[in-house]
């Protein structure tokens, strides 16, 4: 078996199941007890603590193949005498939280999710003190993997895992930070009366969040959706990104005439949300939020995303709420890092967001946690709600590109890396000749151009994929058909380079 196919930058990610024509399954209980083993070896070595030592959390999503991976997952951690909580059915920020956490005070975490991914799709995100492993971290641990004898010993010792309500704790924790920063004057222990709030689960692993949050806090969430875990996914892709589910919680939150939707993805470690009026506040609207939560706290501060931003964006960011903005590489641990690097320098950065919906706070130890920045929100709607405001007000000053278009273009050669990097420096040179465009700067990944009110009138982003062999397109305008005259302006590069650019 060649692990290093199952890296997908700092997760695991494989096909646990049969189901789909052509899929073999490749994460299977083999794998999962070696990469469990390999994973217990990394954590041995970091904390320098034996394995009898250390205590591990782990838990799953809704996914079908969840119980059979978690159990086999168990199974090896008990025989090298490790101290277990098994969580159950769990979000991915949770599962951190185990860590932190007093009553659990874990070493390591292990969640098994692959996020958004079809439901024969599943794989392992893991975790220590310091919070999710980077890329370098899970590359070690498919060395360990490979390895064919790994350097620890299992023991004869026999014990149990310890049956554990990580969400319960998890759901208190939000829930008292909700109390306590609305600080309602006359109703502290139910702050959200009189709020009919939407929340939409896509039967991923998020419907604690209507149940144990928001209900007991005097929230109507009775007309909520997909609450119940159902790793067929029957109803629509747990995403927040994905129109049929943005468009399915608009609908929810009109016809029942909600104060407030909010949509997680499988694992919940993404949201987005969706106004009064059905509007929806995700990808550069989510980002548009998150910030403006923090902009009184934090004025000036820097807020860091991924490379495909808007410029409205930049300019809501900047101007609008007074914020830096750094616009950075695709990828949510490529920007987290980013921003705890600009923090170690002496730059304060306080949100680090890509627009696929995850969001991490400084505040909340920099982990991208979906329900942390729900609930960030379902705050500020129960303070907006006292001075008889709605939560559009904050961000109905940002403006949206007339067009947005993203187009993935298949390289389809063995060394699809370095043709893509050839594509690159071919358009780069090939846009400094031309008339109307010019190389945005600073800018960290692939080439983006700018193009001028009459080359189109907007801008295109051209990078290689973190993982596949694809290069993403993205391009918007300010007009009406100006994707199709920046798309026009560029296919004569591409498809000298062999990269057939389509129409859609």
């Amino acid at each position: 078996m060649n692990y290093k196919k199952l890296q997908n930058g700092s997760d695991i990610r494989g096909i646990a199941i049969s189901g789909i024509e052509g899929e073999l399954p490749n994460l299977t209980k083999t794998e999962c007890e070696r990469l469990t083993a390999a994973f217990l070896l990394w954590l041995s070595k970091k904390t320098g603590k034996r394995p009898e030592t250390l205590t591990v959390s782990i838990g799953h999503d809704s996914r079908l193949s969840g119980q059979p991976l978690k159990q086999a997952a168990i199974d090896i951690l008990l025989s090298f005498g490790v101290n277990v909580f098994d969580c159950g059915l769990a979000s991915t920020p949770a599962m951190f939280m185990s860590t932190i956490f007093p009553e659990y005070a874990c070493d390591g975490a292990i969640m098994i999710t692959a996020s958004h991914l079809p439901y024969n799709r599943n794989g392992f995100k893991y975790f220590d003190r310091d919070g999710g492993l980077n890329k370098e971290d899970i590359s070690q641990i498919i060395v360990y993997a490979e390895t064919e004898e790994l350097p620890i010993k299992q023991i004869n010792e026999k014990h149990e895992a310890t049956q554990a309500d990580l969400i319960g704790t998890y759901s208190a924790f939000l829930r008292e930070k909700i109390k306590t920063e609305v600080d309602h004057p006359t109703q502290f222990e139910k702050p959200l009366l009189g709020l009919k709030i939407v929340v939409d689960a896509g039967n991923g692993a998020g419907g604690f969040y209507a149940h144990q949050v928001l209900a007991p806090l005097g929230a109507d969430v009775s007309k909520s959706q997909y609450l119940d875990p159902d790793g067929t996914f029957p109803n629509h892709a747990p995403n927040p990104e994905d129109p049929k589910a943005m468009h399915s919680i608009s609908m929810a939150v009109l016809s029942n005439n909600a104060d407030l939707g909010l949509i997680f993805d499988t694992d919940v470690d993404r949201s987005a949300a969706v106004d009064k009026q059905g509007r929806e506040i995700s990808r550069n609207g989510i980002v548009a939020m998150a910030a403006a939560l923090i902009a009184d706290e934090h004025p000036g501060t820097t807020v860091v995303t991924d490379s495909i931003t808007s410029d409205q964006l930049s300019i809501f960011l900047t101007e609008n709420l007074g914020l830096r903005h750094l616009r950075f590489k695709r990828g949510y641990k490529n920007v987290i890092n980013e921003s705890i690097r600009l923090n170690a320098e002496g730059i304060d950065s306080q949100l680090a967001i890509e627009t696929s919906g995850h969001a991490a706070f400084k505040e909340n130890y920099f982990l991208d946690d979906g329900a942390y920045l729900a609930t960030k929100i379902v705050i500020k709607a129960a303070k907006l709600a006292l001075e008889d405001k709605t939560l559009d007000s904050l961000v109905k000053d940002l403006k949206e590109p007339k067009e947005a278009k993203e187009i993935r273009l298949p390289i389809q050669v063995e060394n699809f890396s370095a043709l893509g990097d050839e594509v690159i420096e071919a358009l780069r040179a090939y846009s400094e000749t031309q008339t109307g465009m010019t190389i945005v700067s600073p800018n960290y990944e692939g080439i983006r151009i700018s193009f001028d009110k009459d080359h189109g009138d907007g801008w295109c982003l051209l990078r290689k994929s973190l993982h596949d062999p694809i290069m993403p397109l993205n391009v918007e305008s300010n007009a009406l058909g100006g994707c199709e005259i920046i798309c026009e302006q560029i296919r004569p590069v591409l498809e000298r380079m062999g990269i057939k650019l389509s129409a859609n």
